[in-house]
C-alpha cells in the first residue's frame, strides 16, 4: 500500500459487476474474492472497500471514506451531504437509469397518486417515499420493506415503491407503474473533507475523467481503412458516421488511410458499403476509453 492512499468504496451487490467492469476498461483493475471485501487493485493509492450501495453515501458522508461510487438514489436517500464529481450513465443490466416507481395491482382502484390518501405503502426507499408524499400533500403510512417487495401488495400493503430498469419484473407480477417517484444513474462521489485535500481532489478528478471516457466508449469501436481519394466525399456523405474521420495520405497519391469512431450496431451495415465504395484493408478495433 502507498504511503498516501485514497479510501474508494465499490457497491456491493447489483451494481458490483458493471462498476468493476467498467473500472477496468478505466485503466484500475479490481481483484475480488469469493469472501473478501476488501478487493486490491493495481493502483497502490487505492484503498478499496466492497460495501452495499445504500450504505455508501452515509460512510462518505462522515468521512470515513474518501469517496465511492453509489446510486443518486441512495445518497437522496440519505440526506448524505457529498461532493458529486460526476453521474456516470450505467445501470446494472442496461444503460437506462433506475427508476423509483409507484406500484399497485393492475386490477387496484388507486390510478393517481392522489389515492394513495390514508394508504399504507412498502419499500426500501423510505426516505424517498416520504418526501415524495410530502412534496405531493399527500398523508400515507410508509413502512419499510426488506425485499420482495412485489408479493406484499395487494394484502398486506395498498402500495408499493420500488426500483426498476425495465419494467419487465412489475408486469411480470401483474401490477402498474402509477407514477416514477426518482429516475437514477451511479454517481461518483467524494466527501467535503476528502475534496478539499489537494492530493486527494487531484486522484479522484482523475479517476472521474477516465471513467467518463470509459463510458463515452462504451457501444463504440473504431474503425481504419484505406480508401480512393476520390471516393472520400462519397463516403462520408452516404454514411453519416463517418464525418470528421481523420484522414491521413498514403505513399501513392492516389490512396488515404482513413481512422474513425462509430456505434458498434451499425459496423455490419457500413463494411460491406465501405467494400463497395473501393475501401481495402479495413480494420475494426474496441475501445476502452474516449477522452474529449
Amino acid at each position: 500500500m502507498s504511503e498516501r492512499t485514497l479510501k474508494f468504496a465499490i457497491p456491493k451487490g447489483s451494481l458490483e459487476a458493471p462498476t468493476v467492469e467498467l473500472l477496468a476498461k478505466a485503466g484500475y483493475e479490481v481483484y475480488l474474492s469469493s469472501r473478501g471485501l476488501r478487493p486490491a487493485s493495481n493502483d497502490p493509492e487505492l484503498d478499496l472497500y466492497l460495501i452495499r450501495a445504500q450504505e455508501i453515501g452515509r460512510y462518505v458522508d462522515q468521512g470515513f471514506l474518501d469517496c465511492g461510487i453509489t446510486g443518486y438514489d441512495w445518497a437522496y436517500e440519505n440526506g448524505a451531504d457529498l461532493v458529486d464529481l460526476g453521474e456516470l450513465a450505467y445501470s446494472r443490466a442496461t444503460a437506462r437509469p433506475t427508476r423509483w416507481v409507484l406500484v399497485v395491482p393492475e386490477d387496484s382502484p388507486i390510478r393517481k397518486p392522489e389515492d394513495l390518501e390514508g394508504k399504507r405503502i412498502a419499500t426500501e426507499g423510505v426516505g424517498i417515499t416520504q418526501r415524495y408524499l410530502a412534496e405531493k400533500g399527500i398523508n400515507a403510512e410508509v413502512e419499510f420493506s426488506w425485499g420482495a417487495t412485489e408479493v406484499k401488495v395487494p394484502d398486506l400493503v395498498d402500495a408499493i415503491v420500488d426500483v426498476t430498469e425495465t419494467g419487465s419484473s412489475i408486469r411480470a407480477n401483474n401490477l402498474r407503474i402509477v407514477d416514477t417517484l426518482l429516475t437514477s444513474f451511479p454517481h461518483f462521489y467524494a466527501s467535503k473533507a476528502a475534496a478539499a485535500d489537494p492530493w486527494k481532489r487531484d486522484k479522484m478528478d482523475r479517476i472521474a475523467m477516465l471513467l467518463k471516457a470509459a463510458l463515452l466508449a462504451r457501444g463504440k469501436v473504431g474503425l481504419k481503412m484505406n480508401l480512393p481519394k476520390d471516393k472520400l466525399d462519397i463516403i462520408t456523405e452516404k454514411l453519416p458516421s463517418l464525418r470528421r474521420p481523420t484522414i491521413s495520405q498514403l505513399t501513392d497519391e492516389n490512396w488515404i488511410a482513413v481512422e474513425t469512431i462509430i456505434d458498434e450496431t451499425i459496423v455490419r451495415d457500413i463494411i460491406p458499403e465501405l467494400i463497395a465504395l473501393g475501401a481495402e484493408g479495413i480494420i475494426e478495433y474496441p475501445l476502452n476509453k474516449i477522452v474529449p
